[in-house]
């Protein structure tokens, strides 16, 4: 494994180079977007087309479904249009945030895609769906960029005109392999979603345990139940010493799930997870570190949200700008809105620096000519041909950094500083030396 030694506190020092501050430092959020339209459901006003110095862009997610609901990440687009536009613009652009509910359906997601057409989009940032074979055909067939898509279909990490800012699953899935084998598990259980994409996941973590001899058991769980009492049962086996768990279901069954892990209440397994399964909300919500959570390992593609990198996303929720609506700062997906939204700026701000117009067009020439994206929160982001993957389900990966951690005091704090990168992991290779 490669992992960076340094501290988050000031930022991921992955280069040594001059980087450019994130969106929130008011200085900077002076030169970013502008007056976003929020949309209910997959609406959002029929003006909503790029016309003279605007710029139009989409952010989509589920909300009112149950367990895949990430009603944050719209929130937080609108929050982000409204605070930037009160401050100037984009080097010279309005910028309309056009918000879709993608109802966690195919339909549904496709009718997103199609409203992003519809709306003459620069580009859809940040968004979320599991429907990557439904909703990519529609924008690329336009055009149209994805930007920081939350990484959990395929096409996300496929189609030429993705650009994901995170490893997405893969990424945190083949890192927490790898978190357990350093905690010297000797078997692990993966409960994991009764999908294609849950299936998946199996191949990941398979090849970050292989180089350790560590034994893998496959635990499909519903994607919604009240009760997990039989897959903790079979998760957990014969409680040896050694036995971990890991859980890759969203946050409402993981909490569930937790549920009924504390009524079994195992003496030697350790349990572990993914962010998106699990973040402060539901560490909080399940007792703490009194709670089964208390000294779980954790794999994340960014820092806590304690680290001042968030300072500028919990500046904007501060504001007034939010209308009322709850943006949890430890939503990995309302993060990954907030760095999808400072690549595009950063691609924008590039461009007004070259002389050119901004366009779904040039936002992608951009992007696919090597230009480095550096945000300042991800090691910095180049979806040049030269930084491809070499794989050739996933070229588009380009983010193979996550980090390590663990509950302590209640608290997800960085297990090791800095980032581990785990790209030969999710190429299937061996550990380096």
């Amino acid at each position: 494994m490669t992992s960076r030694r340094d501290s988050f506190q000031a930022r991921p020092p992955i280069v040594r180079r001059r980087r450019r501050r994130p969106i929130a430092a008011a200085a900077t959020a002076a030169v970013l977007l502008p007056t976003l339209f929020s949309a209910s459901a997959c609406g959002g006003s029929a003006d909503a087309s790029t016309s003279g110095n605007d710029l139009t862009v989409m952010t989509w997610a589920p909300a009112g479904t149950g367990s895949a609901d990430r009603p944050g990440m719209t929130a937080l687009a609108s929050a982000i249009g409204q605070d930037v536009n009160t401050k100037g613009g984009l080097n010279g652009h309005r910028l309309r945030v056009v918000t879709c509910n993608e109802h966690n359906t195919v339909d549904g997601a496709r009718a997103c895609a199609q409203q992003a057409v519809d709306a003459k989009v620069v580009a859809v940032i940040g968004s979320y769906s599991q429907w990557g074979e439904a909703f990519m055909p529609v924008l690329e067939r336009a055009g149209i960029p994805l930007i920081g898509g939350y990484g959990l279909s395929q096409p996300e990490f496929s189609s030429p005109l993705s650009y994901p800012v995170d490893g997405g699953m893969p990424a945190l899935i083949a890192g927490n392999g790898r978190q357990l084998v350093d905690a010297g598990c000797k078997s692990v259980a993966l409960v994991r979603p009764d999908t294609p994409a849950g299936d998946n996941l199996l191949g990941y973590l398979g090849t970050a345990l292989r180089p350790a001899g560590i034994r893998l058991t496959d635990v499909k769980a519903p994607e919604q139940s009240s009760d997990y009492t039989p897959v903790v049962r079979k998760a957990i086996g014969k409680d040896e010493p050694g036995t971990c768990v890991t859980s890759a279901l969203a946050a409402e069954p993981t909490g569930n799930l937790l549920d009924s892990y504390r009524r079994l209440n195992p003496k030697n397994t350790r349990i572990a997870s993914v962010i998106g399964s699990v973040q402060q909300s539901v560490v909080d919500s399940t007792g703490g570190d009194s709670g089964p959570l208390g000294g779980a390992y954790v794999t994340s593609w960014y820092p806590p949200e304690s680290a001042k990198i968030w300072d500028g996303l919990r500046a904007v929720v501060r504001t007034d700008t939010t209308n009322g609506h709850p943006i949890d700062v430890s939503d990995p997906g309302v993060q990954t809105t907030w760095v999808a939204y400072e690549v595009f700026r950063t691609a924008v701000q590039k461009l007004a620096e070259a002389g050119k117009p901004v366009s779904a067009k040039a936002v992608s020439s951009l992007l696919d000519g090597g230009e480095v994206i550096d945000v300042g929160i991800t090691p910095p982001l180049n979806w040049g041909t030269t930084n491809m993957l070499p794989s050739s389900g996933s070229p588009r990966l380009v983010n193979t950094w996550v980090t390590y951690q663990a509950v302590r005091n209640g608290r997800m704090t960085l297990q090791q500083p800095g980032f581990v990168d785990i790209r030969w992991t999710l190429t299937g290779g061996r550990p380096p030396a």
